[in-house]
């Protein structure tokens, strides 16, 4: 599948999933007039989110595929972070929002809240929880698959939302068996908390993107890899920095070749680099190299072992483990 059947599957599903958060929030509109259940209300409020968000998921995949111009030399996926953090904000507000209004109806009202028909409650919300569940597994896989920053994301939101929506399933059957009213407005407390914290982390993540910050699991994963597949002629890597485009991978490093190379060698070995990484990150990986000549210091973990000229006997390998190879902890 190439970039651009990758990008119509990612725009596709977002669709999907924009339609299906339509429909669930008239469902639990219609729920929650039924019960008059808080907690229901609570997690209408956040399918209404989830509408706002899955559009502004739209339009940054869409923003975010476009090819790069003059005035964006690096693209545009820079976009699915600030699409991130607007839905972190809209959440948020949403927590804030439920928490208040929970805390006035226990204040003026509780006693004369009358809960109803809550076996219906519990159908509906099973019903819509299962399905964004389903949505957002394959949403992580098919965004994981396809580099794309705003679907995971998208996937993430539906399976919390679904936890949180099991979670009110289960207060609305403990509801139904001890009657207790005051069950009710606890869970809606409880799932706004939760609400609010899922809008932190996904500004925390955008914040993290737009600054361009450290990611060890990333760099972890790159340099196992680079070190598993070294060609003999890659001495040493080292001052590895990855920076994020939505998608796209902006890669820096310093590799130190034989000393003897003349520049038409030594670029070989960079587009070997080159291709090597696309392999197992994708088309999108953009490397810049900055090519070092070896020294006698090197011979020791040298391993093209023919080599005529090394000062010093081979001794041990040298792994490219992150320790060694980012710029993060060369400069510690």
């Amino acid at each position: 599948m190439d970039d651009s059947e990758k990008v119509k599957l990612n725009f596709y599903y977002q669709k999907i999933i924009c339609f299906v958060a339509i429909i669930f929030f008239f469902i639990k509109l219609i729920t929650w007039n039924i019960t008059s259940s808080l907690s229901i209300f609570s997690d209408a409020i956040e399918s209404f989110i989830n509408i706002i968000s899955g559009f502004i998921g739209l339009c940054s995949l869409y923003i975010s595929s476009l090819p790069k111009d003059k005035n964006h030399p690096y693209g545009h996926g820079k976009i699915e972070f600030i699409s991130t953090a607007i839905e972190g904000v809209l959440i948020s507000i949403v927590g804030v929002t439920v928490f208040t209004n929970t805390f006035i109806r226990i204040k003026y009202n509780i006693h004369e809240i009358i809960l109803s028909k809550l076996n219906y409650g519990l159908l509906l919300m099973s019903f819509t929880g299962i399905i964004n569940y389903l949505l957002g597994f394959l949403a992580c896989k098919i965004g994981q698959k396809n580099g794309a920053i705003t679907l995971i994301a998208s996937g993430k939101h539906l399976q919390i939302d679904t936890y949180s929506t099991f979670g009110i399933v289960v207060g609305l059957i403990l509801l139904n068996i001890t009657k207790c009213t005051w069950i009710d407005p606890i869970i809606s407390i409880i799932f706004s908390s939760i609400i609010l914290y899922t809008g932190f982390k996904l500004l925390r993540n955008a914040a993290a993107g737009i600054m361009d910050e450290y990611d060890k699991k990333l760099l972890k994963k790159l340099s196992f890899y680079l070190n598993e597949k070294r060609d003999i002629h890659w001495i040493d890597l080292h001052h590895l920095k990855i920076i994020k485009y939505g998608s796209a991978l902006h890669i820096d490093c310093h590799l130190i070749v034989p000393w003897f190379f003349n520049v038409k060698e030594a670029n070989e070995e960079v587009k070997k680099l080159t291709q090597l990484t696309k392999n197992e990150f994708g088309s999108k990986v953009e490397l810049s190299v900055h090519v070092e000549a070896c020294s006698h210091i090197h011979c020791i973990f040298c391993l093209n072992r023919f080599c005529q000229v090394r000062k010093k006997l081979f001794s041990k390998r040298n792994l490219w483990t992150l320790d060694k190879t980012s710029y993060y902890n060369e400069n510690k």
